[in-house]
Parts: structure tokens; sequence; C-alpha cells
């Protein structure tokens, strides 16, 4: 996917850099001492969105839980600029960002360093040849397996019905409990709902059924 240009995207990046985690694998195994630096506050959970677009939905989160930790992982310059400035208008001190595609969790995070993980309309690769790009793909799932403290949880939302059930399959075939599911997000009294993200809205305004699923390590 193209970026799309901003507008004095250089000097912009420049004023959120305190935002910025630009050497998250020389941290692995020791995130919440360096957390814990950032924020002598924080006395909670770790939580990474990947893929966290403009950042509204961390913010959010921020707002509600102050004594937890949100991280988002962002490789688009443009995009992650925009969540750094939201996050800097709210004065949060509890998010920050990891401008980078994250590929490999286990190179950033160690066994059981995080508490949540939130996979808000990653990218769903509808072609059959991609499958293995997807962000539920047992493979991925098994990192995640790896960096989740025992009883931690995987959030995943999508607008598609195919990458919906490649999830619920994928799950499955990891030996992961899928302890709630619906097709129909909003149509259901279940906490997640609470929160949304920007495609969420996009996607309920069009009349579009959010998928949701919550997995449990």
């Amino acid at each position: 996917m193209r970026q799309r240009k901003v507008k004095n995207e250089a000097i912009r990046l420049a004023a959120v850099e305190y935002l910025q985690i630009k050497n998250g694998q020389e941290i692995l195994g020791r995130w919440r001492d360096f957390l814990k630096e950032k924020n002598h506050d924080f006395t909670g959970g770790i939580f990474l969105e990947i893929g966290c677009g403009r950042g509204h939905f961390l913010a959010s989160m921020g707002e509600a839980n102050p004594n937890h930790f949100y991280l988002g992982a962002e490789g688009r310059s443009s995009v992650v600029l925009k969540a750094m400035e939201l996050i800097q208008e709210k004065e949060l001190a509890n998010v920050l960002f990891i401008p980078e595609f994250i590929l490999d969790i286990e190179s950033y995070f160690a066994e059981g360093e995080l508490t949540g993980i939130y996979l808000n309309f990653s990218d769903p690769w509808p072609k059959k040849r991609h499958t293995k790009r997807r962000l539920t793909n047992r493979k991925y799932l098994a990192g995640y397996r790896h960096v989740l403290a025992p009883g931690g949880f995987i959030e995943f939302k999508t607008d598609s019905d195919e990458f919906f059930d490649f999830t619920l399959e994928e799950c499955s075939e990891a030996g992961l409990t899928v302890e709630e599911s619906t097709r129909d997000l909003h149509n259901t009294d279940l906490p997640a709902r609470l929160v949304t993200t920007q495609y969420e809205e996009l996607f309920r305004s069009l009349g579009k059924p959010i998928h949701y699923c919550r997995i449990r390590v």
C-alpha cells in the first residue's frame, strides 16, 4: 500500500519523537522496567495493538485505564504520525508507539511479557496464496502465545466473513481457546463493543456487522 504524503511530515515526526520506540528489539525481556521509567505510575499490564492506525482505539484505552501501558505498532509513518499527534494532544503518559511492522513478535517481546494483544481490522489478505500473511495465521498465533503471560488474551475484530472463519479455524489448529465469539458485536452486550476504531465506526455506518472473538492463552 502506498503511503499518502503528509505536509511537513519530518518536522511533525520530530515533534513527537518522545512517543516513538525505535529500538524495540533491544528492549526484549525488560519492557516492564523500560515502561516504568517512562511512567512511574505504571503498575498494570502491557498491551499491544498490532496495526494501530491513527490511534483512536489506543487513545480510548489509555484514557480509560491509566495504570496500564498501551503500545501501538504501525509501519506506515504517515499513519502513525496521526496516532502520535492524537496521544500528544490528549497528554497521555501510558501510550507509546513502535513505528515498524512487527512480523516476528518474539524478537520484540520475551516469554510472558504482554498481557493482551489487539488485532483490529488487520489486512485480510483475501487471496488464498496470501493466507500466510494474515496476522491470525497459526505461525503468528504461536508467537502471540509465547509472548503472552498465562491468562493473557488476543482480541480480534474484522468485517470480513472469510477472514473471521479462517481465524477461528487457525485457533482450533493452534489449540487456543476462543472464549467469546460473535458475528455481530454491536448487537451483543460484550465489553469489546464499547471501545471502537475508526474503521469500526465506518463499517457500522455502512450497516456492516463487526465480527469479533477473544482468544485466551
